[in-house]
């Protein structure tokens, strides 16, 4: 009843190819029902309301522009992240705020290292590649290890993170969230 084969008869009133009259056309052929005037508007609306096949190219935008875009939206995540660092460390007072910088370079200190590492790495990888030493035969390695492409995107989210996290921690702990504050880091 539900899974078997249907076959659809070529014939049938209920299908008709797009582009093609409409099943009623004759609405009774009464002069002044209005159906010989519209039928001249709909034939041409019908030609000039065709689907134009819009190829995939079309709707991306370019290469070029989606990296500056990418690029724009990097310098504004990174003034926004000052910006909040530096209110929230100019919020305390200068007792706590020597204090307060030690401990944010005690907790982020590692991951940024970490991070920095992860950067160098990707780049170590770019320059093997543009040399003409097979490393991978030096360093008997396969070739399901990373490129340096996807590890600079790897390193790329590490430095949205990181920054980002350090900056919820700053805010949080300036504002006396310290208990927010310390799962920051983590």
């Amino acid at each position: 009843m539900f899974g078997g084969q249907g076959i659809a008869q070529n014939n049938s009133p209920h299908l008709r190819k797009s582009g093609s009259r409409p099943v009623v056309s004759n609405l009774g052929g009464e002069p002044g029902n209005g159906f010989d005037e519209h039928s001249v508007e709909s034939d041409a609306m019908k030609s000039s309301s065709l689907p134009i096949p819009i190829s995939p190219a079309a709707i991306m935008p370019s290469p070029v522009f989606l990296w500056r875009f990418k690029v724009l939206l990097f310098v504004l995540w990174g003034l926004l992240c000052c910006k909040t660092g530096w209110d929230s460390v100019m919020r305390m007072s200068a007792d706590l705020r020597d204090l307060f910088l030690y401990e944010a370079f005690l907790y982020y200190n590692p991951l940024l290292l970490v991070t920095m590492m992860v950067w160098l790495w990707g780049i170590n990888l770019w320059v093997f590649s543009q040399s003409t030493v097979n490393y991978a035969k030096i360093f008997d390695l396969d070739q399901n290890h990373l490129t340096h492409r996807e590890m600079w995107k790897v390193a790329t989210w590490m430095t949205i993170i990181v920054p980002s996290s350090m900056t919820s921690y700053l805010y949080l702990y300036s504002h006396g969230e310290v208990s927010l504050a310390a799962s920051q880091p983590v």
